[in-house]
């Protein structure tokens, strides 16, 4: 019973890219409609509800982390994000849209991008099985973000809290400075982790076992497709609400990590510990973002699947959920205050716990 509400309360995720079909179908006003459910609903229900520490015994993780039905909920994604690009490229082209309309339409595509595209292929290409990371692949291509299958795994997950790591975000670092830090910083770390790779491997520049060139054909090939089929228009609001999606991963990124920092030793930074990651129990934006949000425990152990992450008391929580703390962040001064303020009590509660023991 315990495992089919758990399976019940992850169909929420499937709530998105259907209020995006929703928007491309109803179009006027209710274009704007995921915008309002993802930044206006979610973080007003957060402040409602309280944050869920709960964790799975040992028992109920075994027959949760294998089960098929939890992969099978996170596969759909798939073909729910292809037939959003084909559906958003077909309205784009075929309906006669006001400015108003096609703003409304590409920000709420845009969302699907980084909430379903980049989150999800996040999430898989994580898995081991083959057809697990072919998947990933396409989901990071709806965005145009395939380089982030090398460097987020082979990068960022061995730099994360360090300034070696262009996705984890200094303290009193804003967020636009971030954004071209990252975006440049982590496209020159894909290269440089695949030139590595390649020398390892002692292959060709121009191989099959150069990915970030494959990458860089199959997105090209998509946006020639996209021309030739349904125009310049639909090319550029296709385009812009990947860059959407693209800024709302590294909005993600930059309220991750903020500033939080691995100590520096001789061999080069100490181990990656739950205590390097923002962490968010709030309860809507972990199930929307398949646990993402649970961070601590997913750079602990990224081999864990979403529905086994855990709370650590030790991880440093977030005031607010994620959808609440990515609209904070794109007010440097606000989110300077109120991050900064919570920093000074964390360290604060966690000063007087080393006094009492």
């Amino acid at each position: 019973m315990f495992m089919i509400a758990s399976l019940f309360k992850y169909l929420l995720n499937l709530s998105t890219p259907l209020i995006i079909i929703g928007c491309l179908s109803a179009k006027g006003p209710w274009s704007f409609l995921t915008i309002l459910y993802v930044f206006g609903l979610i973080p007003l229900l957060e402040i409602i509800l309280k944050p869920d520490t709960f964790n799975l015994d040992s028992l109920t993780e075994n027959k949760f982390k294998d089960h098929p039905l939890f992969d099978l909920l996170i596969y759909l994604i798939v073909p729910l994000q292809i037939y959003c690009v084909y559906f958003f490229l077909e309205t784009i082209t075929t309906s006669n849209l006001s400015s108003f309309e096609l703003v409304g339409l590409t920000a709420s595509f845009g969302i699907g991008c980084g909430v379903l595209g980049i989150n999800v292929g996040h999430e898989l290409g994580h898995r081991k099985k083959w057809y697990e990371q072919v998947f990933s692949i396409i989901l990071l291509g709806s965005s145009l973000y395939m380089h982030f299958f090398i460097e987020h795994n082979k990068g960022h997950h061995k730099h994360v809290a360090s300034p070696k790591d262009p996705a984890s975000a200094a303290k009193g670092e804003n967020l636009y400075k971030f954004w071209f830090k990252t975006v440049v910083g982590s496209y020159i770390s894909a290269w440089n982790i695949q030139k590595v790779e390649l020398k390892r491997r002692d292959a060709l520049f121009f191989s099959f076992a150069n990915l970030m060139l494959i990458f860089h054909f199959l997105q090209f090939s998509l946006l020639t497709v996209v021309y030739y089929f349904y125009g310049l228009k639909a090319l550029i609001c296709f385009s812009i609400a990947a860059l959407i999606g693209i800024l709302l991963l590294e909005t993600v990124n930059y309220i991750e990590h903020y500033g939080l920092r691995r100590q520096k030793t001789q061999s080069g930074y100490s181990k990656v510990l739950p205590c390097h990651s923002w962490n968010s129990d709030h309860p809507i934006g972990r199930i929307l973002l398949f646990e993402v949000s649970r961070h601590s425990d997913h750079h602990y152990q990224a081999q864990r699947k979403y529905q086994v992450l855990r709370h650590f008391d030790n991880s440093p929580q977030m005031p607010y959920g994620y959808p609440a703390m990515i609209l904070i962040a794109c007010v440097p001064f606000l989110w300077f205050k109120i991050m900064h303020k919570h920093m000074e009590s964390i360290e604060k509660m966690d000063l007087e716990k080393e006094q009492d023991l």
